[in-house]
């Protein structure tokens, strides 16, 4: 049984002469733009920050290379960790809510507070940087792998009952291959997200890496060593995505699928009591791993707080009221930017994906770009972008988006491309145009994709607004775990990490739902 590709990187589309063209207008571009703010501080010419990269590049190369280390680590220990994941929950049907609810839990643990949690955990060391990492790479994987496990035609399955085989076979032979396309899909996305960890994870009291220059940098308002830094991790996260996207195209050659199947009534159907069920396992399961964290690190109590204690402080504490009072104004903050981001970043990389299958001749300018503005780590682009844009919602709403364009951006182009040959030619047939086969095959084919992203988005989002309100705006609830950690008020620090993760975890919940209603009515196979 060959291997489901349906898989291209996502196509840069177009000729190298447009790409080309297109990256020398944004340089120049770039460089007129410093030239017209000199004096702001906000923003490096690229020949200054040519000249900056020779004259310091001893301190770049060491930095990179100790950044690079950690990120590649976790890189590999978070997609293996993703694979096991997804081979648990496949395998064993059983236990997939309950593995994917503690996987979505954990991955929406604000990086501003585990951040520090970590260091106290494993000393000055690399730990922090390769676990940061890896919990930046793991669930962008998992979701896309778990959707590409479930694409395949039923008569495939039908086929390995057949021969007596039984669900591990169905794992290896029918799932792994048909998910291939979505597995690199995700590797692809994970690539920047790494790099983006394991510099966050530098922030937090590393004693080199690129994480610690931009702290350096950004205390002492260098803004060309700033740019400089980020101009190195953009060229890095994308050297990385095309590395894999090179590697897939060589992998993957096979056409897509026709799914014809009925749908599977496997989680979509399930009743109200299963799913309650579901939900008591889950937080049985996020229980046990709180407490049993504690317990087996050796926590010391001042600092680590358990579930108990979180209750405590928000419910009958003597100024219980006052820390319920205090994180509903945090959240009130965070949300007036979190959605309005999300759902600009959601509509800009469906949109975006869209226009590169109507005008193939774009993606050859505008990927490059899409792929360099994702690929700036968000941690040295935070302060600048405030600056320019302002403290208000526009900054922090702008960079919410970035965080989540891109993913849906790669999901959405792999998405498009799963639409089946076969059917694109009964159209062609019927001499449709383009506009018809986007709405009739390519947009349905793309949905299952487009939620996935959507799901990964919530967590994303969460991410870039917290780290934004941390770095530079000093309001919501990012500002909020940096204070309670920097004034050990750990009750507070805690609580407001349970309700980040929860508020995060019903976000992604509330998502699901709506995926199953809307592929029910226009994409009723990928429900299998």
């Amino acid at each position: 049984m060959s291997a489901v590709a349906g898989y291209a990187a996502p196509a840069t589309g177009g000729s190298g002469r447009g790409t080309a063209i297109g990256l020398l207008l944004v340089v120049l571009g770039w460089e007129l733009a410093a030239r017209a703010l000199v004096g702001a501080f906000v923003l490096a010419a690229p020949s200054q920050v040519l000249a900056w990269l020779i004259e310091n590049r001893g301190l770049m190369g060491r930095a990179l290379a100790e950044t690079l280390g950690n990120a590649a680590a976790g890189f590999v220990l978070g997609n293996l960790a993703a694979l096991a994941l997804a081979g648990i929950a496949l395998a064993f049907p059983a236990s997939q809510r309950i593995v994917t609810g503690v996987a979505l839990v954990v991955f929406c643990l604000p990086l501003v507070a585990t951040g520090p949690i970590l260091r106290v955990i494993f000393g000055p060391g690399d730990g922090p940087q390769i676990v940061l990492a890896a919990l930046a790479v793991y669930y962008t994987t998992l979701i896309p792998l778990l959707v590409g496990m479930r694409a395949a035609p039923a008569t495939w399955f039908d086929l390995i009952a057949s021969y007596g085989r039984g669900r591990v076979s169905a794992l290896i032979h029918v799932r792994l291959m048909a998910s291939l396309p979505y597995l690199f899909a995700g590797l692809q996305i994970a690539a920047p997200a790494a790099f983006l960890g394991a510099m966050v994870g530098e922030f937090t009291g590393a004693e080199r890496g690129m994480g610690v220059l931009t702290i350096r940098a950004m205390r002492a308002l260098d803004v060309e060593m700033t740019w400089a830094l980020a101009t190195v991790a953009t060229a890095v996260a994308v050297a990385a995505y095309l590395a894999v996207g090179a590697i897939a195209r060589r992998v993957l050659q096979d056409a897509p699928p026709i799914i014809l199947a009925p749908p599977r009534a496997e989680g979509a159907e399930a009743g109200i009591g299963r799913l309650l069920l579901s939900l008591a396992g889950v937080a049985v399961a996020i229980l046990v791993l709180w407490w049993g964290a504690i317990a087996v690190f050796d926590l010391n109590p001042f600092f680590a707080k358990g579930p108990q204690d979180v209750a405590r402080a928000l419910i009958w504490a003597p100024n219980a009221a006052m820390a319920r009072a205090s994180l509903g104004a945090a959240l009130g903050e965070t949300a007036v930017f979190l959605l309005p981001g999300y759902l600009a970043g959601l509509a800009a990389g469906a949109g975006l994906a869209i226009l590169f299958v109507l005008a193939p001749a774009v993606a050859g300018t505008a990927m490059p770009l899409a792929i360099a503005l994702r690929s700036v780590p968000i941690v040295t682009t935070a302060p600048l972008i405030v600056l320019l844009l302002g403290r208000g919602a526009l900054g922090t709403i702008v960079l919410v988006a970035v965080m989540v364009f891109f993913p849906t951006l790669v999901a959405c182009i792999h998405g498009l491309k799963q639409a089946p040959g076969q059917v694109i030619d009964v159209f062609d047939s019927y001499a449709a145009g383009r506009l018809q086969r986007l709405i009739r095959v390519r947009i349905p084919a793309m949905l299952p994709a487009f939620f996935a992203a959507a799901r990964m988005g919530v967590p994303a989002s969460v991410l870039a607004v917290t780290v934004v309100e941390w770095l530079a705006t000093g309001a919501g609830l990012g500002s909020m775990m940096a204070i309670s950690a920097s004034v050990s008020d750990y009750n507070l620090l805690w609580s407001a990490v349970a309700l980040t993760a929860a508020l995060s975890a019903l976000g992604y919940a509330g998502v699901g739902l709506i995926e199953v209603r809307i592929l029910r009515i226009y994409a009723p196979e990928q429900l299998t």
